[in-house]
C-alpha cells in the first residue's frame, strides 16, 4: 500500500538512484523479483480535492507508462452512451447536443455496473444501465418589466444546466441508489441556452465502458508523469549571481542563505526551461539532468471516482493482463 509521507520532500532523495543522463541503468539488467520489490517505493506527496500526486521509484520506463495508459484508457466509468431525441426546438444541432450529453461526468460508481452485453435489452437492465431524462421548456416571466435587460428577469429557464436531468430508476434502483449517487458529478454544467418557444425532450441511457472505447469513459481529467529533476551546482554562486540565478528557475528551487550564496533547494520544482544557459556567467555553474527511476505522478478524477482508487483499478487491470498472458504461455 502507498505510505504516507509527513517528512519533507528532501526525504524523497534517499530513494533517488542519481544516474548519468543518458544511461537509463535499467536495460542490461536481469530481472529479478525480489530485486524489483526492494526499489519499488510509492510515495504519496498530496492527495486532496485538487488530486493525487505520488512518487513511484524504481521502476522501468515501461512499468510506469502502463498505469498511466491504464488510467487512461481502461480504467471503466459509466456514461452516457445513448441519446433518444424526441424534441429538440434549440439551434444546437441534434448530434452536437447528443455529444455533450456523453461528455457530462456521472458520478455513478462503475464497479457497482456490469458491462451491456449482446444478450441484454436494448433498453438495458438495473445492473447495467442508468436512465435519465431531459425536459425543460424556456418561457417569457409574467412579471417582467420593460427596462429590464438581464436575460435571468426577462426568461425562465433559459440556459439548461446538467441539474435539470431527472433520474428515472430502473427495477430496484432506487431501493439501492440515491439520485445524488447517480446523476451528474456538477449540476452547474451548461448545456445549452433556450428562447421562448424552445424546448428539449430528450431520455438517456448511460451505460459502462472504458476509455479505449471513446474518451467520454475515461475516469481521469488528467493523468500523466515526469521524471523527478536533478540539479547540481558545480561551483559556489554568489551575490547579485545567486540572485540572478534563482530568477532562472522555477520559484522554490534555488535558495540562499545569509551569506548570499547559492543552493539547490528542491529540485522537484524544477521546470527545466533552461534559462539559466541565456547567462555566460552561469552556464558552467549548474548540471541538470533527471533521476531515470523517479516518476512523479498527477491523477485528477472527473469526480466518479477518487484518485487513488483510480490508480488501485489501474493495478488491478494490469495484474488482470499478466495473469492472461500467463495463462496463455503456460497453455502453449
Amino acid at each position: 500500500m502507498p505510505e504516507e509521507r509527513n517528512q519533507p520532500l528532501s526525504y524523497l532523495n534517499e530513494f533517488a538512484i542519481k544516474q548519468d543522463p543518458e544511461d537509463y541503468g535499467l536495460a542490461d539488467d536481469v530481472f529479478s523479483i525480489e530485486a524489483f520489490k526492494q526499489k519499488l517505493h510509492i510515495v504519496v506527496v498530496r492527495n486532496d480535492e485538487d488530486g493525487l500526486e505520488f512518487d513511484m521509484i524504481g521502476v522501468y520506463p515501461a512499468i510506469a507508462n502502463a498505469f498511466r495508459r491504464l488510467m487512461l484508457s481502461e480504467v471503466p466509468s459509466m456514461a452516457i452512451e445513448k441519446v433518444y431525441i424526441y424534441n429538440n426546438t434549440s439551434i444546437i444541432q441534434d448530434e452536437v447536443l447528443a455529444h455533450r450529453m456523453g461528455l457530462l461526468p456521472l458520478k455513478a460508481d462503475p464497479r457497482l455496473f456490469s458491462y451491456r452485453t449482446e444478450e441484454s435489452p436494448e433498453t438495458g437492465t438495473e445492473q447495467d444501465t442508468l436512465e435519465f431524462e431531459l425536459k425543460v421548456r424556456c418561457t417569457r416571466r409574467k412579471d417582467t418589466l420593460k427596462d429590464q435587460a438581464h436575460f435571468d428577469d426577462i426568461y425562465k429557464n433559459h440556459k439548461v444546466y446538467s441539474g435539470h436531468l431527472k433520474w428515472l430508476p430502473k427495477g430496484k434502483q432506487a431501493q439501492i441508489y440515491s439520485e445524488s449517487s447517480v446523476s451528474c458529478v456538477h449540476n452547474d454544467i451548461l448545456i445549452t441556452q433556450l428562447r421562448p418557444g424552445h424546448e428539449l425532450d430528450l431520455r438517456l441511457i448511460a451505460v459502462k465502458g472504458i476509455g479505449k472505447d471513446h474518451a467520454k469513459f475515461s475516469p481521469v481529467a488528467t493523468a500523466y508523469y515526469r521524471l523527478l529533476p536533478q540539479i547540481e551546482l558545480n561551483r559556489e554562486v554568489t551575490g547579485k549571481d545567486a540572485y540572478l540565478l534563482q530568477r532562472c528557475f522555477s520559484p522554490g528551487v534555488i535558495g540562499i542563505d545569509e551569506n548570499e550564496r547559492a543552493y539547490v533547494k528542491d529540485a522537484r520544482y524544477d521546470s527545466c526551461s533552461r534559462n539559466v544557459f541565456r547567462y555566460p556567467q552561469l552556464m558552467d555553474a549548474v548540471t541538470m539532468a533527471r533521476v531515470r527511476d523517479h516518476y512523479i505522478f498527477n491523477v485528477e478524477s472527473v469526480g466518479a471516482l477518487k484518485p487513488e482508487v483510480i490508480f488501485v483499478e489501474a493495478v488491478k487491470a494490469l495484474k488482470k493482463k499478466c495473469r492472461a498472458f500467463i495463462d496463455e504461455i503456460e497453455a502453449q
